[in-house]
């Protein structure tokens, strides 16, 4: 059994699952993620409120990430890539090192608490690095407020024009020396970033797009993009929040598959299950040898989680869309990444090796995964090359078919489908 002790004094179900386990309680378990998400079903309104259901998403490949967000969209937002790039545009949505750390979407009105939760622990896994980079605080603090400076008035610089102020204020030499393969200069500068990223001086700006369309990071004054705490910080309050998001958003889910999404400890995540109490409105249940908590809202009521027979199958619920159906989505989506102990559920393995030559992200079949997928964009056209890991009928065609569709309305060009050999 998961060791997380239980969480909500969930009940028990028998089942077995497993990579390839095609059990009610597996089925059951997909499906409600997936609804969860937002990848099936109604949808959120927009990207702000899809962001703001998932409070995080995992955005270190831009292109990709735009799509996690625009594919769980309702109405004339569904598929849009403009709508999403005005979010971010705006500030609405922000993109920054937070939570284990990488890059992550966040909304600006999220993103001071969260940082303030993480931003403790996040430091102190950095101390290691900092050392071999020879970072010590002065040079942080030093390199703070040059970085501050530089971005102040609303001005919104690239890596390249930070990395210019810093030279000029002697902080960053280019030596010639590599640490590790590579030179300590580029090193050097990511982690003077990241640290004023940490303590709330930098945040993302507006992206710069070239003429070749290719996407530039800028960033800007964090007091400048990212509005005031309303009430003082309170960390049991803030631990309350993210579980509360990320169990209605992923579950079911366990106490550890939160604590490795969140960066935090298990601990942690059960004291933020207690201060949220009732107001969680989660349900628990115990299978696999793991607890699972779950939303217990109307898009899970179709189905109980768990009922008093220790047998009892976890069907599936009734609100999921007529099988087949085919999804294409990133490698680090939150139905991959917001999962460790139990991503199995998917079926396959992702996200796949760096040495790895196949396609990086994931094709969904009824939510177990059944290939490989990724986009090469030309400048008016792409090629989304398909690596299929099983046959598909006729009808399961059609339904990749429908998936490609959507995915050549994001991208807003004729999409040309190149399949692999496996």
């Amino acid at each position: 059994m998961d060791s997380t002790g239980s969480a909500l004094g969930g009940q028990k179900i028998s089942s077995v699952g497993g990579l390839n386990d095609e059990s009610a309680l597996a089925v059951g378990i997909v499906r409600h993620r997936l609804l969860a998400q937002q990848l099936w079903g109604d949808g959120a309104y927009d990207a702000e409120a899809s962001l703001r259901s998932l409070l995080a998403v995992q955005a270190q490949e831009y292109a990709y990430a735009r799509w996690t967000l625009a594919q769980r969209c309702q109405g004339s937002d569904r598929d849009n890539a403009a709508a999403v790039d005005a979010a971010i545009a705006t500030g609405t949505i922000l993109r920054t090192h937070v939570l284990r750390p990488t890059w992550h979407f966040v909304l600006a009105e999220d993103l001071r608490w969260l940082m303030t939760l993480s931003g403790p622990r996040l430091r102190a896994g950095n101390k290691t690095r900092d050392r071999q980079l020879g970072l010590d605080a002065k040079t942080v603090s030093r390199s703070n407020d040059v970085l501050g400076a530089a971005v102040a008035g609303g001005r919104q610089l690239t890596r390249d024009e930070l990395a210019a102020e810093l030279e000029r204020a002697g902080l960053l030499e280019d030596t010639g020396e590599r640490l590790n393969g590579s030179p300590l200069r580029g090193q050097r500068l990511g982690h003077m970033v990241f640290h004023a990223e940490m303590d709330q001086v930098l945040v993302s700006g507006i992206p710069r797009i070239s003429g070749s369309g290719a996407v530039r990071q800028t960033y800007a004054l964090f007091d400048e993009r990212v509005p005031a705490l309303a009430t003082v910080f309170d960390r049991d309050q803030a631990l309350a929040e993210l579980t509360r998001r990320y169990f209605s958003s992923r579950g079911p889910a366990t106490v550890k598959d939160c604590a490795l999404w969140s960066g935090l400890t298990q601990a942690d995540v059960r004291r933020g299950l207690a201060a949220a109490g009732e107001r969680s409105h989660l349900q628990s249940f115990i299978a696999d040898g793991y607890e699972f908590l779950m939303a217990s809202g109307p898009a899970h009521s179709a189905t109980k989680a768990a009922t008093a027979a220790s047998d009892a199958d976890f069907a599936p619920p009734s609100a999921a869309p007529a099988a087949p159906r085919i999804d294409l989505i990133q490698c680090y989506d939150e139905y991959v990444m917001g999962y460790t102990p139990t991503r199995h559920y998917l079926g396959g393995t992702a996200p796949a090796s760096v040495a790895s030559k196949q396609p990086s992200h994931v094709v969904l079949l009824d939510g177990r995964m059944i290939g490989n997928w990724q986009h090469t964009l030309k400048p008016e056209s792409a090629v989304v090359s398909i690596l299929l890991h099983r046959a598909l009928t006729p009808p399961q065609k059609r339904a990749l078919a429908a998936a490609v569709a959507r995915y050549e309305t994001f991208l807003g060009r004729t999409v040309t489908v190149d399949l692999l050999d496996s």
